[in-house]
């Protein structure tokens, strides 16, 4: 499992008892978590203008969890605003087996789908998925 993290998934990770950063732990205790430049800056943007998070958890989960790659494709096989190009194409470019997105807005027509061998999920198919492969149980 290689799973690309966008700007919104780092940003809630910054808190470090979320469920999100929990949801990227179990991530990367069996597989590969990966993101770019773009999606940190963004990260960060947002941890400063919402004041919400931590920086300091941001940079230790870049440090410790998380690999930087800034390879990107030149043309995508979908269209997106140009402002998610970077992160789809990121995705692509390093071969990931999904895109993990909170952003709805922008992605969710495409959750569930795969483009390009990257499968789109949300933390809720993701946690779903990684249910079906008894990485985590189920709560009743």
């Amino acid at each position: 499992m290689k799973v690309f993290l966008d700007a919104n998934i780092l940003f809630s990770s910054s808190v470090e008892q979320s469920r999100i950063r929990k949801l990227v732990n179990i991530i990367q205790n069996n597989g590969t978590c990966i993101t770019n430049s773009y999606a940190i800056e963004e990260a960060k943007r947002n941890i400063t203008a919402k004041k919400f998070g931590s920086m300091e958890q941001l940079e230790f989960l870049l440090l410790e969890k998380i690999t930087i790659n800034n390879s990107l494709i030149l043309d995508l096989p979908v269209t997106l605003r140009e402002k998610d190009i970077p992160i789809l194409a990121g995705a692509i470019a390093v071969q990931c087996t999904h895109l993990l997105t909170g952003d709805k807005k922008d992605f969710g027509f495409l959750f569930g789908e795969s483009i390009s061998g990257v499968k789109i999920v949300s933390p809720q198919l993701m946690a779903s998925e990684l249910v079906d492969l008894g990485l985590i149980k189920e709560k009743n």
